[in-house]
């Protein structure tokens, strides 16, 4: 059923429990790990132009060394790992991310401050509402 679980990760402490969990589901599948993190290219918006290089090239660096942590601890438990970094608005991209690619279960971290789900609107929460496969989301622990 779960050929290919996608984990998006932005690096943080709840991303990562979330990806202990996709590997523990796809480690019981022998199932292929997508592990896929956006660079959320709205925070460019309010930099100066000659700004905007050296901060994209930051994000990038944090998303590739947040993807190669999944990665190495999916690859440590003998499962085929795939890296992704992509540019765009995270809800979108990872949605879409999916619905190209083959995914079968997305499993991702919930986070997010309090004007952030009233207002904004949480990525979780709209994967959920807008993906074509199931969603396993991963609240904060009690430590949280």
């Amino acid at each position: 059923m779960y050929d290919t679980v996608l984990v998006p990760t932005d690096g943080t402490d709840r991303a990562t429990a979330a990806a202990t969990h996709a590997i523990d589901i796809a480690s019981t599948r022998s199932a292929t790990v997508q592990v896929l993190s956006i660079v959320d290219d709205r925070a460019f918006l309010v930099l100066e132009d000659e700004r905007v290089e050296a901060v994209r090239e930051d994000l990038r660096a944090n998303a590739r060394d947040a993807v190669e942590t999944v990665a190495s601890e999916a690859e440590a438990n003998g499962l085929t790992v795939e890296t992704i970094v992509e540019t765009g608005h995270p809800a979108e991209r990872i949605v879409e991310f999916a619905a190209e690619n083959g995914t079968d279960l997305i499993v991702m971290g919930t986070s997010g401050d309090e004007y952030e789900r009233n207002v904004v609107g949480s990525v979780s929460q709209r994967v959920v509402r807008e993906a074509s496969v199931p969603v396993l989301t991963v609240g904060p622990t009690v430590d949280d």
